[in-house]
C-alpha cells in the first residue's frame, strides 16, 4: 500500500467546538470589532478626515467588517486542517492583512473614493489591524488548531 506524500497529508481531525460556542465567539468578535472600528473612524473623523469619506460610516465600515471577520474564519476552519496549519496561519495572517492595504492605498493616489485623504486611509489601515488583532483570537477559541506535536512531526518529514 503507497504511502501518502507529505504534501497530501491532513492533520488529524482539529479539536471541536460546540457550534452556539463558535458562533457566540465570532459573533463576539464581529461587536467588538466593530466597536473598535467605530473608535478609529471617530478618532478620524475629530482629526480632520473628510466627512464625505464613506468607508468612515457605520454603514460601510461595519459591512466590511462582518465580512472580513467570517471570510476569515471560513479560511482559518479550512486551513486549520491541514499539516503545517500553523505554521501557514503564522505567515498567512499578516501576509492577507498586507495585501488588505492595497485597496485603502490606492485611494491615496486615485479619485475613485471621494474625500480620500492620509488620515481616513490611515484610519482604514489601523481598522484593517484591528479586525484582525480581534478575529484571529476568537479564531483561536472557535477553530482551534491541531496540536503543535503533530505540525512538529510533519516538519522533521
Amino acid at each position: 500500500m503507497p504511502t501518502p506524500s507529505p504534501t497530501a497529508a491532513t492533520s488529524p481531525a482539529a479539536p471541536r467546538t460546540p457550534p452556539l460556542q463558535v458562533t457566540g465567539l465570532l459573533l463576539a468578535a464581529l461587536v467588538a470589532a466593530s466597536l473598535v472600528n467605530a473608535l478609529i473612524a471617530a478618532l478620524a473623523l475629530a482629526a480632520g478626515a473628510s466627512d464625505d469619506f464613506m468607508p468612515l460610516q457605520p454603514g460601510a465600515y461595519i459591512v466590511f467588517t462582518i465580512a472580513g471577520v467570517l471570510i476569515g474564519a471560513g479560511g482559518w476552519a479550512v486551513i486549520r486542517r491541514r499539516a503545517g496549519a500553523q505554521k501557514l496561519l503564522r505567515t498567512l495572517v499578516p501576509v492577507v492583512v498586507i495585501v488588505s492595504f492595497i485597496p485603502d492605498l490606492a485611494m491615496l493616489v486615485s479619485d475613485y473614493q471621494p474625500g480620500a485623504d492620509v488620515t481616513g486611509v490611515v484610519a482604514l489601515l489601523l481598522m484593517h489591524v484591528a479586525v484582525a488583532a480581534i478575529a484571529v483570537p476568537s479564531y483561536q477559541r472557535a477553530l482551534p488548531l491541531p496540536s503543535a506535536e503533530f505540525d512538529d512531526r510533519e516538519e522533521r518529514r
